[in-house]
């Protein structure tokens, strides 16, 4: 299967920034309008694309209305970040096609993915196969995911399951502490796990500072998702002050990783 276009253009990114930042909407939590507002902030300071889902209710009318939004706000690529069967929709620009590597349900491994994928066909999205690996604390996704988390404190093991991941065909893996998070996965967690991959790494769930942002990428992460950061900002003034540190924090840690 050869790549599509977006998570081409994002390796010609990388390549040339050595790290991104994506912006997490999370339809149920905001307006359409709202989501736009944000995103064409989270644009304009520097993200590279807009992960659109992450909830139970990422579905139906509400994801499409804010994909409309979001695509009529701004450029970059808006990426289906399913928490569910159901949040797909044709107006995305692609999806995590994603397996829970250490979940101890098989639904979340590739029951999911086999339902899933007569739709996804049907709609023409693009996909990006994606190991999808959830470290401690977890919160809330590990606990529906039924994963067996991965100790903080034990990186080896997160590099196994992005590695396997890797050789069964994935195209990206995410280390996901959970949102709300409240500090991301360790930079040894980070260094051990990019040092056993060829693919891109990102980092999900508790990146909610600009500290953070740095560490993430100069231990070697090439993507950060930030989320839970922004929706808890009033937006306008507050989420453009935000943004804009982030982005200058994942510059300065692609730069300290050259």
């Amino acid at each position: 299967m050869t790549s599509g276009k977006v998570y081409t253009a994002l390796l010609s990114q990388l390549k040339e920034e050595a790290g991104a930042l994506f912006l997490v909407i999370d339809p149920p939590n905001q307006t359409p309008e709202q989501a736009a507002k944000v995103s064409k902030i989270a644009e304009d300071a520097g993200a590279k694309a807009i992960a659109v889902g992450g909830s139970l209710g990422a579905q139906g009318r509400v994801l499409d209305d804010t994909l409309v939004a979001i695509k009529d706000a701004c450029s970059i690529p808006a990426i289906l970040f399913p928490g569910n069967i159901a949040t797909l929709s044709k107006l995305a620009d692609a999806v995590y096609f994603m397996s829970m590597l250490n979940s101890n349900d098989p639904y979340y491994i590739s029951g999911a993915q086999v339902a899933s994928s007569f739709p996804i066909k049907k709609m023409g999205i693009e996909v990006i196969p994606t190991s999808y690996i959830i470290v401690e604390p977890g919160r809330a996704v590990g606990f529906m995911g039924r994963a067996q988390l991965i100790p903080r404190n034990l990186p080896y093991l997160a590099a196994a399951n992005a590695l396997a991941g890797q050789y069964m065909g994935s195209k990206l893996a995410i280390l996901e502490s959970g949102g709300g998070a409240p500090q991301p996965v360790t930079k040894e967690m980070i260094i051990a796990t990019k040092s056993a991959i060829d693919i891109p790494l990102l980092i999900a769930g508790g990146v909610r500072t600009p500290e953070f942002a740095f560490d993430c990428i100069s231990s070697g992460a090439d993507i950060i998702h930030v989320g839970s950061a922004i929706e808890k900002t009033n937006g306008g003034t507050q989420a453009k002050n935000k943004l804009q540190k982030m982005c200058q924090a994942v510059k300065k840690g692609a730069k300290a990783k050259q």
